[in-house]
């Protein structure tokens, strides 16, 4: 699977060099400090980026959760637990970006 990063994120990684640097150190320092295999917690990740409507944090942890061996059931059902949560619409939007990914493979 091919990683698309948008123009935005490289944009600033380019521009502000130290902050990415400490973008990625801080996500490397957050997964070595608990139990989560990387699947779960791209899963988990997935949920949030969902319940904020982030549409490219969902591409990224369903293409991520994808690379890491979850399955498209596992991924949509991960968003689909959300509902009462995060409600309907919000999980309508995110199934629609996880079908971005899931469904152009």
């Amino acid at each position: 699977m091919e990683k698309e990063v948008p123009k935005h994120y490289k944009n600033i990684r380019m521009r502000y060099e130290e902050y990415g640097q400490a973008l990625s150190e801080l996500g490397k320092a957050i997964k070595k400090a608990g139990p989560i295999d990387d699947k779960t917690a791209h899963l988990i990740q997935l949920g949030g980026a969902a319940a904020i409507r982030s549409e490219g944090g969902v591409h990224s942890h369903t293409r991520r959760a994808l690379e890491q061996g979850a399955s498209s059931e596992e991924i949509y059902h991960s968003v689909l637990l959300l509902t009462s949560v995060i409600g309907f619409p919000n999980v309508a939007a995110a199934i629609s970006w996880i079908d971005d990914i899931v469904l152009n493979e």
